[in-house]
């Protein structure tokens, strides 16, 4: 075993993949766009401080969900502008103003609470999405009413796209109908206020519509929302466990809760030690998933449990006890990407990183 024999659980990060995920996004924009690295969410599971730091010099801004967060990255010295992708709480209003982060919001009531702030506020516009912003239709109106508030500093305007990686027709003309409607800002309201429209999927598939700002998230993990694009990223995560225990079964034999699998033949079972309070999905139950141990695909058999997960290891030569076995990631000549394991748990990639637990240890590369 290597120093980290001692570990169950836990996650290396390959902050140089990062850092080449980032450039891949910045040259697929062109000159003239600045990257906006999103890092919400303890950095989509990667680590929020960490993942921060090392694209200080390929990002000229950092989106957060929160005031907590935007808290953590400037108190780890990075001075660079912190744009809150969420809506702030009333409580929390006076903080941003007065610490110097940028609002998303998406009404004049709102437009009010942050008079003063000298970063300015970012007007979220609802072109589809539903979540927040001004619908479109009005938005030129309103922002003119929140243009019009004395000591409030447009910073940016922006939209988020709800379909950039499923409907490529809605969402071409959702950016068409975007531009229009910039023009028509920039004509009423002067200013040198930026637009941000494109997140991963939208850099990966629309970069013609850069405007002046790009969010990038899950591409900078090396995670493509667009399968086609998974070629020009690197995974940046490879998560690891070991064999804690190894046993040989006969036929006929029930594994885990429920009895959802009976052995169909004498099998050498592996009890790995993750589970679901780790990140390891309950939901790849008995859903033909597996993971890596030798460099061979060792499917998973009955339920995932809270800790512990069984494997079937017949077709590996000589386990031990404290091999590693790789949930995400390669090893040897096979490869599991975050993608697989997340059609096969019925959700999407984002939830897999962020759901990954706090009890793995994030080691960085």
């Amino acid at each position: 075993m290597d120093s980290l024999g001692a570990e169950r659980c836990w996650a290396e990060v390959d902050l140089s993949a990062l850092r080449q995920n980032a450039r891949v996004a910045r040259e697929r924009l062109g000159e003239g766009t600045e990257l906006l690295a999103v890092v919400k969410a303890n950095a989509y599971g990667h680590g929020m401080i960490e993942v921060a730091q090392a694209l200080r010099a390929e990002a000229r801004l950092f989106g957060v969900a929160n005031l907590h967060e935007a808290r953590e990255v400037r108190g780890s010295g990075l001075e660079q502008p912190i744009l809150l992708l969420g809506p702030a709480l009333p409580e929390e209003r006076a903080a941003i103003v007065r610490e110097g982060f940028i609002p998303s919001l998406s009404t004049l009531a709102e437009a009010r609470e942050f008079s003063g702030g000298a970063s300015g506020i970012n007007f979220a516009i609802d072109t589809g999405m539903g979540r927040m912003g001004c619908w479109h239709e009005e938005a030129l109106a309103e922002l003119e009413k929140i243009a019009a508030i004395s000591g409030l500093k447009l910073h940016s305007i922006s939209t988020h796209l709800p379909a950039a990686d499923e409907d490529a027709v809605f969402t071409e003309q959702e950016l068409t109908h975007f531009h229009d409607l910039v023009r028509q800002i920039r004509a009423r309201i002067p200013g040198d206020y930026k637009v941000h429209a494109l997140l991963s999927a939208g850099i990966l598939g629309f970069a013609r519509h850069r405007f002046e700002i790009a969010r990038a998230g899950l591409m900078l993990y090396g995670t493509s929302p667009l399968p086609n694009e998974q070629r020009i990223l690197h995974p940046v995560m490879t998560w690891k466990a070991r064999i804690a225990l190894l046993r040989d079964l006969p036929a006929g034999r029930s594994i885990s809760y429920g009895r959802t699998f009976t052995t169909p033949r004498a099998v050498r079972v592996a009890t790995i030690s993750a589970g679901y309070a780790d990140g390891f999905p309950r939901s790849l139950s008995n859903r033909d998933a597996a993971v890596l141990i030798g460099g061979k695909r060792c499917p998973v058999l009955g339920r995932i449990t809270m800790d512990l997960t069984m494997v079937d290891v017949s077709a590996v030569e000589n386990p031990q006890i404290g091999d590693e076995v790789v949930l995400i990631g390669r090893q040897g000549g096979e490869e599991i990407f975050v993608a697989e394991m997340a059609e096969r748990a019925g959700t999407i990639a984002w939830e897999i990183f962020t759901g990954i637990g706090s009890r793995v240890r994030r080691v960085y590369r």
